[in-house]
């Protein structure tokens, strides 16, 4: 991890890949991770952790899927929500969206069970930024 400050927008900038997190510095066992979506994810379920989301450019949708039943929250730029763990939930934005996840180090992105991983899904533990 770099000792040096990273501009959010650099690291954003140096990739094109969605769905496919860099991971830009870690914090104690957290990764503090970027990406691009588009599109939908998948759904899927961390059984052992809650997922941080902040929305730094564009709307995120989230649809969770709990005990009363489905709702979707929307995340406008500079929101955050955080999906408790053990939360069936697929995250999607119609028309794109630049989000910041804090997760713990090795956790999938498609979670400990999930749906079908369709190709435009990166199933990964993040990238390390700048690779």
């Amino acid at each position: 991890m770099s000792s040096e400050p990273i501009p959010l927008g650099r690291a954003l900038a140096s990739f094109d890949a969605v769905w496919s997190p860099r991971i830009v510095t870690r914090v104690n066992d957290y990764d503090v991770r970027v990406a691009k979506v588009e599109g939908e994810h998948i759904w899927h379920v961390h059984d052992d952790t809650d997922e941080f989301f902040l929305v730094l450019d564009g709307e995120l949708h989230i649809s969770l899927r709990e005990p009363d039943g489905e709702r979707t929250v929307l995340l406008p730029q500079g929101s955050v929500f955080t999906v408790p763990r053990g939360t069936e939930h697929r995250p999607y934005a119609p028309a794109g969206a630049a989000i910041l996840m804090f997760e713990p180090t090795g956790t999938p992105t498609v979670g400990d069970r999930h749906d079908e991983i369709p190709d435009h899904v990166d199933a990964t533990t993040g990238h390390a930024f700048g690779t």
